[in-house]
């Protein structure tokens, strides 16, 4: 996983087939009254990637991702979506993008099919076209079932599901998901994972904000860091230390064996968790290592040592790691 930087655009990215198909922001500044909520984003999110939307609460993403639909107007820079200026070719871009809200609205006295109809309507799709559409969404979020019953009826977490088949309905070239996981149970979370990795497969834009940091690492391609309304690349961003060091949590059958091995090797750890002192069962430590390869390295050395190793991991995700380091208060 990559992240990217403020200027120039996002290493490994093409900004010219993004501009075609995906997602291209240069320097777009949006205020509400005093209050600026964006003050100079810069994303390309290729065609054929996940890219995640990072950063803490009030930092602008939902204001980025509102641009982004045509529901907001900037007040200056640049925003390409599948190659139409949202707000000078708004019917152009509009049939291009999918959007979903982190709260999907209903109307609760349609059934989820006629919400899924209606909104294909709109899109003047041809009413055999939609048909089959709205079935084949309908099972894709496992919302067949409730098909024919009111909205009314669904939970949260199928509403969610709901308002993400609303999102694809008119199959866009560019998917704006604004927290698409909140109320959804753990097997929704795994076949909406599933489900964005096919469509970034299948050549679309993703563009995903959400706080669930863990699941955005195991679904997307790369990272966009917002803090303060502005792009940032953050301290712990991938490849950002020279050293390319990484902390892992290390744990042990015999924590006294794992210590005094460590003490040995001159490896430099600390305590992970309370325990006492000295240590006298299973645990583990925190060790710093040069990357994956330290890793691997600290694995094979251990167990050549006989050091009865339960577990060695990441203490935390890259992404994680980058969002600690954002130099921006709690708001």
């Amino acid at each position: 996983m990559t992240t990217q930087d403020a200027a120039p655009p996002a290493t490994g990215s093409d900004p010219t087939r993004a501009a075609d198909h995906g997602i291209v922001v240069r320097g777009v500044t949006r205020a509400f009254g005093t209050v600026q909520a964006l003050a100079g984003v810069d994303i390309d999110a290729p065609p054929g990637a996940v890219t995640a939307l990072v950063g803490p609460n009030g930092s602008g993403k939902t204001t980025l991702l509102l641009v982004l639909a045509g529901l907001l107007t900037p007040d200056g820079g640049e925003v390409r979506v599948a190659g139409h200026d949202p707000v000078t070719e708004g019917p152009a871009a509009r049939a291009r993008t999918g959007w979903m809200p982190d709260a999907f609205g209903t109307w609760d006295s349609l059934t989820a099919r006629e919400v899924l109809t209606t909104f294909a309507d709109a899109y003047r799709l041809d009413r055999g076209v939609s048909r089959r559409r709205v079935d084949e969404l309908l099972a894709t979020v496992h919302l067949a079932e409730y098909a024919d019953r009111p909205a009314s009826v669904l939970s949260r977490g199928q509403k969610q599901r709901l308002g993400l088949a609303r999102a694809l309905v008119h199959d866009p070239q560019v998917l704006l998901l604004d927290e698409p996981a909140s109320g959804l149970d753990p097997r929704s979370r795994v076949d909406l994972r599933l489900l964005l990795r096919r469509l970034a497969d299948d050549g679309r834009a993703v563009l995903v904000s959400s706080h669930v940091l863990t699941e955005l690492e195991e679904m997307c391609d790369d990272a966009v860091f917002l803090s303060r309304g502005r792009t940032v690349v953050p301290d712990a961003a991938p490849g950002a230390r020279a050293d390319g060091r990484r902390t892992f949590h290390v744990r042990a059958l015999s924590l006294p064996a794992l210590v005094a091995w460590l003490d040995a090797a001159g490896a430099a750890w600390r305590p992970d968790e309370p325990w006492t002192t000295p240590p006298t069962s299973a645990g583990g430590v925190l060790v710093d290592v040069a990357g994956d390869e330290g890793a691997a390295a600290l694995i094979r050395d251990a167990v050549a040592a006989g050091v009865p190793l339960t577990s060695v991991a990441p203490a935390v995700g890259a992404l994680e790691r980058a969002y600690l380091t954002l130099e921006e208060d709690r708001r």
